[in-house]
């Protein structure tokens, strides 16, 4: 019987040693990485979806200010009463030009029509999209309408107020282009000088042009999902689930994605599907958000919006370290059986120190470079596990760029730059925080713009985005750079002074941004001369928590705007029972 010696023995050892070490770093790196990168796609993910929520309720926004718009029009007013007891009003050639106008601009508008509130709802000027232009329809094709949910819960109304439907197919006879297609319809009434409702404003919204321009930016491979308040799929990939309801049959979300269920029931706002780590075919990672359709005192209704995407898409680009696993593995081996004939002291000590660094890096992600200057295979080994950790750590560094900048997207105004609500509102609490534990005091500023709609109305939005992008820059040129300038929605603005001692200190600070905004804007193009109001607001003097503090401003920026505009009002105390006279700085 041949017996071996202690070099076939060693290098024997060595070699399986070397397997087993290789097989075990690679398999818990891999493993691990898989396990990272689904936990960063799922909060990209639901990143995404928060971001395609606030921007549906965006388009929802800008859809009712239109129809507010329309309803306030001069020649709106004047058709509608006209038309009460002539056959035709002059102003309708003025009225229909406003309506082809804004539909020129918003490819998603599919209908606008004014409707007599009396007559049996009569259509008294309408302007469709057909064949993809747009037609005026003749007065008689015009159709009574008093019957529909919108002309009817319409006239419910208070004026100002906007009704939103249901989203349906439309089946209305003589839509043109928007006949049998997904429809939202925002209407709103329209007053006489009297404050009597005489007619409705309506305008029919395609709901495919909506998403299309919202999901212009989003990744190709995501899938979207969208379903009614009751569940009803209304955006799906497969087609033939969508609006199952208009032909009687009912394919629910809650359903088909069980984990939104807490959705509908109003426990969460929020529902996330993990796909797994090793997701079987067809499953798929999803997140989910509850969105509000319209103001509270409509009705309960709300859409479910979702973002999906294979989770075999998701870990496709960490698969190709099995194979960069398995050949480091081999490299390994064949190194340690070579080294350990010629000198196993010299082969297990490199080898201990390439299994601990990677033992790290797949607990913790610790990058330990390892000595590559060997001309040897030890340093090739080296080098080799190197750039392992090197391709995983890119891998991951890119995962987070993209998380960042989609989060960095949420948490700034796109027109602006500025931050926005929610970012402002964390700045704000930790402010509020460092004070209490400090003993020290801050001020909270609310800038509302002065005739900033006659802006937009005359000049149109462009020019009036640019001068929202003007008050932001002097806005930010009036504060230190400690400060925090947000814009909070429309022509609101809001201003944190984190270290203001004294009401007189906000004051000045609140009077040199009210001059700023006094600046003639006519660089823009335009001869138009701005004016903010500003209501400030102190802590603790005012009041001692976040929402106190913000309602004590917005309290004092309407005092300032009722007082004629072009001004400073400081809050006041709110601990006190009795009314405080402002203090009004011009």
């Amino acid at each position: 019987m041949i017996r071996l010696g202690i070099a076939p023995k060693l290098t024997a050892l060595l070699l399986a040693f070397g397997l087993f070490s290789m097989g075990l770093v690679g398999y818990v790196a891999y493993v691990n990485g898989r396990a990272g990168v689904l936990a960063s796609a799922q909060r990209e993910m639901s990143t995404a979806t928060r971001v395609l929520g606030r921007q549906f309720q965006g388009s929802i926004e800008i859809i009712s200010s239109d129809v507010l718009m329309l309803a306030r029009l001069s020649v709106t007013v004047a058709v509608a009463q006209q038309r009460l007891g002539q056959a035709s009003s002059p102003f309708e050639t003025a009225l229909v030009d406003s309506f082809r106008a804004l539909m020129s601009e918003r490819p998603a508008y599919m209908q606008l029509r004014l409707i007599s509130a009396q007559l049996h709802g009569l259509e008294l000027v309408r302007v469709d999209r057909a064949d993809h232009q747009l037609l005026t329809i003749a007065p008689d094709q015009m159709q009574e309408k008093q019957h529909l949910p919108y002309v009817f819960n319409t006239l419910k109304k208070r004026v100002g107020e906007v009704y939103l439907s249901d989203i349906d197919i439309n089946h209305e006879r003589g839509a043109h282009d928007g006949l049998n297609r997904p429809t939202l319809r925002l209407a709103t009434p329209v007053a006489g000088p009297d404050g009597r409702v005489i007619a409705v404003l309506v305008a029919n919204v395609d709901l495919q042009s909506v998403f299309k321009r919202l999901l212009g930016a989003m990744p190709t491979n995501y899938q979207v999902f969208m379903s009614n308040h009751r569940g009803d799929f209304l955006v799906h990939p497969d087609r033939s689930k969508v609006f199952g309801f208009d032909d009687g049959r009912r394919i629910l979300m809650q359903d088909a994605f069980p984990a939104v269920r807490p959705l509908f029931g109003g426990q969460s706002n929020e529902a996330v599907a993990d796909g797994g780590i090793d997701p079987e075919p067809g499953r798929q990672l999803s997140a989910f958000v509850r969105v509000a359709l319209g103001p509270v005192q409509d009705s309960p209704r709300f859409v479910v919006l979702g973002l999906a995407q294979p989770s075999a898409q998701v870990v496709a680009q960490i698969d190709r370290l099995r194979w960069y696993t398995v050949l480091v593995m081999s490299l390994g081996a064949l190194l340690a059986g070579m080294l350990a004939v010629l000198l196993a002291r010299l082969v297990t000590q490199p080898l201990t120190h390439m299994i601990t660094a990677m033992q790290q890096f797949a607990q913790d992600q610790t990058v330990t470079r390892l000595d590559q200057r060997r001309a040897d295979e030890v340093g090739v080994l080296a080098a080799s596990l190197n750039q392992m950790q090197d391709t995983l750590v890119t891998t991951l560094q890119e995962l987070n760029a993209s998380r960042d900048a989609i989060a960095e997207l949420a948490q700034h105004d796109a027109l602006t730059g500025l931050p926005t609500r929610a970012l402002f509102e964390d700045r704000l609490t930790q402010a509020l925080a460092q004070a209490v534990r400090e003993g020290g005091a801050l001020a909270l500023m609310f800038v509302d713009l002065d005739g900033f709609k006659p802006v937009n109305d005359t000049y149109g939005h462009q020019v009036g985005d640019d001068m929202l992008k003007w008050v932001a820059r002097q806005m930010q040129e009036s504060v230190r750079k400690m400060d925090t300038v947000a814009r909070m929605g429309g022509d609101e603005f809001v201003v944190l002074l984190p270290t203001v001692q004294s009401a007189p200190d906000a004051m000045t600070v609140a009077d040199k941004v009210c001059q700023a905004l006094r600046q003639n804007a006519g660089t823009l193009g335009h001869n138009i001369t701005l004016s903010g109001s500003i209501g400030v607001a102190l802590y603790p003097q005012h009041a001692l928590d976040m929402n106190a503090l913000i309602r004590c401003a917005d309290q004092a920026m309407y005092q300032a705007k009722n007082a004629g505009g072009n001004q400073v009002v400081l809050c006041r105390d709110e601990s006190s029972h009795q009314a405080v006279t402002p203090t009004v700085s011009a």
